[in-house]
C-alpha cells in the first residue's frame, strides 16, 4: 500500500470517526445531546479525505480527473440501468416472495427509510442514500483507494483489502446503531467483503464509472436501512452469491469483462 493510500484510510476514518465516535459513546450511555444527523454526516468521511489526498499527490489535474470519474455516464444504457435499479428491483422480488409468505406488503414499507431524517417518502429517502453513502462513501472507496489498490495487486485481492478496512471503518457503529454480537459482526464483515467485490466488477465493467458506484450503493442503502431483518438478510445473501458468481465468471484478475483501473501515485 502506497504512502498516498494509507494516508487515504487514516483521513477517510479520522474524519467519520470524528462523527461516530460521539455517537457510540452516547449509545454506551457516556455522552448525551449528540445529534442523530451525525451519523449520515460520517458518510462524508471518505469523499473529504479523497479530495483532500488527490490535491495532494496530484494537484488540480487528479481533482479534475476524479470529478469526471463521478460524472461518467457514457456507459450503455445497459450498465445505468443495473446501477441505478437492480438493488430495487432485488429488493422487489424478495418483497413479492413475502407477500406471498405473509400476505401483506408491510415489508415494501422499509424502502428508502432514513431513520434520522424522518419526513422523507421512499423516492426522496433513495435520493438522499445515493447523495449520502453512494456520494460521500463512493467517491473515496472506489474513487481513490480501489484503482490504487488495484495497481499492486488482482482485483479480487484488492476488494477483499478494500473490503476489510470499509467494514472496519463502520466499527463505532455496532456501538449505536447495529447488534453487537459475534454472529452479526462476522454476517456484516463477509457482507461489506461481497459487497466490495460486487462494486469492483462494476465499477471495472464500466470503465471506471464512479456514478454507476454511486447509484448502485445509494440504491442498496435505500433497501436495507429501513428493511425487516429477513428483507435485509435476503438482500445480503444475494450479494453474496452474485460475488461468487462474478468470480466464477471472470476470475480474480480483473472481476469483470474489462481490464482493472488502475491509478499509480
Amino acid at each position: 500500500m502506497s504512502k498516498a493510500t494509507g494516508m487515504y484510510f487514516f483521513l477517510a476514518y479520522a474524519f467519520s470517526w470524528c462523527a461516530y465516535v460521539p455517537l457510540a459513546l452516547q449509545g454506551q450511555g457516556l455522552l448525551s445531546g449528540v445529534p442523530a444527523w451525525l451519523h449520515l454526516a460520517a458518510g462524508y468521511g471518505p469523499l473529504l479525505a479523497a479530495f483532500l489526498v488527490t490535491a495532494w499527490t496530484r494537484s488540480g489535474a487528479g481533482v479534475r480527473e476524479l470529478l469526471s470519474r463521478m460524472t461518467r455516464w457514457r456507459i450503455g444504457w445497459g450498465w445505468l440501468a443495473v446501477a441505478a435499479f437492480s438493488p430495487a428491483a432485488l429488493f422487489g422480488a424478495v418483497v413479492l416472495v413475502m407477500r406471498l409468505l405473509t400476505g401483506t406488503w408491510q415489508a415494501a414499507g422499509g424502502f428508502g427509510q432514513v431513520a434520522e431524517w424522518p419526513g422523507l417518502n421512499w423516492l426522496t429517502g433513495w435520493l438522499a442514500w445515493i447523495l449520502i453513502s453512494g456520494l460521500g462513501e463512493e467517491t473515496g472507496w472506489r474513487g481513490f483507494a480501489l484503482p490504487r489498490l488495484q495497481a499492486r495487486y488482482s482485483a479480487h485481492d484488492a476488494s477483499f483489502i478494500l473490503g476489510l478496512l470499509w467494514a472496519g471503518w463502520h466499527a463505532p457503529a455496532f456501538f449505536y446503531n447495529y447488534e453487537l454480537s459475534l454472529f452479526s459482526v462476522l454476517a456484516f464483515v463477509v457482507g461489506i467483503v461481497a459487497g466490495s467485490m460486487l462494486l469492483t466488477w462494476l465499477y471495472n465493467s464500466t470503465g471506471g464509472s464512479l456514478l454507476a458506484t454511486i447509484l448502485w450503493h445509494g440504491g442498496y442503502n435505500a433497501t436495507v436501512a429501513g428493511s425487516e431483518g429477513v428483507v435485509a438478510a435476503a438482500l445480503t445473501a444475494a450479494v453474496i452469491l452474485a460475488f461468487i458468481l462474478i468470480v466464477r465468471r471472470y476470475g480474480p484478475e480483473t472481476l469483470s469483462p474489462r481490464p482493472k483501473q488502475v491509478l499509480k501515485d
